[in-house]
């Protein structure tokens, strides 16, 4: 794409979501979404489960990650331990309304050695959960692997750096659905394939902690940041696509479900109406997204990656590019914030250039005097953005959200009046981007519970459920937030919150006084 095209493009986006930034929709419920729209909240099986050294099984990359130290000591050997009390975690999720629930398998849990035997404890566990979630009516969408690659298999030819990934990714797969899938529709293999790429393998701030001078959030052992994130996306790739054909080869016409990827994205806008800008925030599009999204839906990465990467972005083969085109039959998209971006070309001129470097682009964080420290900004919701762009550049493919939330620090006060503020605004900015015909069948908030969170462990929280560390009983509260998406999906119009924040008020402040 030209400069000139990409210029035209990108402002044709912005204007068509400027309108809804200033006037979207405040006043609405669940009913003003379409009947099989889905509303839900999440977890993955890492961050909630606990139970890592029970029932067989066996350690993962975040396992020896967190027990490296990463956390300061944090591990979640116990967490929230959904494990043994996930009756407790559905009966929550059907007060609360949730029409869905998205999880995680263990691969470590149900197949302890990364190939081979079954466990029959995982197995029980999960059959038990998903039949659990199914008698409250809740859907179950399972993601396969949420970066908790089996220790095993990163041990023995170096996990996702290695195309042996493909056929053990495959095989587990395959024993999910033979033993899942007469009761689940929605799968996804793998949990923000673009983050985990770059966290594991070029910054090194995520499992498996691989990187390499001058590149680098922390000091790494092994890697190198020039070369490894693309290769490990490569195999993503194949991988993912190697699972979507054995599905519909082997499952779609009994079993009727759908395979998607799931992507972090953000809604990247222009840091200043200069053209260079303007392109910037189309390469960072390009990078982020079309990393992943460009050879599912065209079959091939984006010009301008194999034009600045070079000879360290792999090739498909005729074949590769033939399997990977139009193996996903949806794209699920974990949103949080909005970002402006401004042009770096200069990091092209470097002899030794990382993901970053070659996308020549920085993030600038969309804030304000308004937002508090540490939380998502709530004046750019880009729900709609994003959506746009997916309908305009890539065919307006069934896409689902599947995280979204505001981080707050973890704390015991259950008026999350700011988490509120969040949801009300995206939520509504979701409607506005469902009535201009994105093809968006899906929303979940993260998280379901206060869990173990990927960049700082037990220091910041997106549950709508308080979770106490410091109980024996770990027991859950119910936050202002888990109280008003429950009025939401019954069809209460938002002002009916102030009715119950009162009582929120009371329960939090006798919490505290405990």
């Amino acid at each position: 794409m030209s400069p000139a095209k990409q210029f035209r493009y990108v402002f044709r986006v912005m204007m068509l979501v400027l309108p809804a930034l200033v006037f979207g929709a405040q006043d609405f419920s669940r009913t003003d979404f379409p009947d099989t729209f889905v509303f839900g909240s999440g977890s993955s099986a890492y961050q909630v489960e606990g139970a890592a050294f029970e029932d067989g099984r066996t350690p993962t990359i975040w396992d020896t990650f967190a027990h490296a130290g990463e956390y300061g000591g944090a591990t979640a050997d116990v967490t929230c331990d959904a494990y043994h009390k996930y009756k407790e975690d559905v009966k929550l999720m059907a007060d609360t309304g949730l029409e869905g629930y998205r999880f995680s398998i263990s691969w470590s849990r149900l197949i302890p050695n990364g190939r081979g035997p079954v466990n029959p404890k995982g197995l029980q566990y999960y059959n038990y959960l998903i039949d659990d979630l199914l008698s409250h009516g809740i859907e179950p969408h399972i993601t396969l692997c949420h970066s908790d690659l089996p220790q095993a298999l990163e041990d023995e030819y170096g996990g996702w750096m290695s195309r042996k990934i493909i056929d053990d990714f495959t095989a587990y797969a395959d024993v999910c659905f033979k033993e899942f899938g007469d009761r689940v529709l929605q799968w996804t293999t793998l949990n923000e394939a673009n983050v985990f790429a770059l966290g594991g393998y070029d910054n090194g701030f995520s499992p498996p902690n691989h990187c390499s001078p001058p590149f680098g959030f922390r000091p790494c052992s092994k890697g190198n940041s020039s070369t490894e994130p693309y290769i490990a996306a490569h195999n993503l790739l194949l991988a993912h696509s190697a699972v979507v054909r054995l599905y519909r080869r082997k499952y779609k016409t009994t079993q009727h479900g759908f395979v998607g990827l799931n992507l972090f994205a953000f809604w990247s806008l222009p840091y200043t109406n200069k053209t260079t800008d303007i392109i910037a925030a189309q390469r960072a599009n390009d990078f982020y997204l079309g990393w992943f999204a460009s050879p599912l839906i065209f079959g091939d990465y984006p010009d301008v990656m194999k034009r600045n990467a070079g000879s360290r972005l792999p090739k498909f083969t005729r074949q590769e590019s033939a399997q990977v085109k139009g193996a996903v039959d949806f794209i699920a998209l974990n949103h949080y914030m909005t970002v402006h971006v401004t042009d770096s070309s200069s990091s092209l001129e470097t002899d030794i250039r990382d993901f970053s470097a070659d996308a020549a682009f920085q993030f600038i964080l969309a804030g304000g005097a308004t937002t508090p420290p540490g939380m998502y900004p709530v004046t750019e919701p880009g729900l709609q953005g994003v959506l746009e762009y997916f309908k305009q550049a890539y065919g307006n493919p069934p896409m689902y959200i599947h995280e979204n939330g505001q981080m707050t620090p973890r704390t015991a006060i259950l008026n999350d009046t700011t988490r509120v503020d969040y949801l009300q605004v995206y939520i509504g900015n979701l409607l506005d981007a469902v009535r201009n015909g994105s093809n968006v069948k899906g929303y979940f908030t993260w998280s379901f519970l206060d869990c173990f969170e990927l960049l700082d462990a037990y220091g910041s929280a997106f549950g709508l459920y308080y979770v106490d560390l410091d109980d024996k009983n770990l027991q859950r509260y119910p936050k202002l937030s888990a109280h008003w998406y429950a009025n939401f999906l019954k069809g209460s119009k938002h002002s009916a919150i102030l009715e119950i924040e009162d009582k929120v008020l009371h329960s939090s402040q006798s919490r505290s006084s405990s």
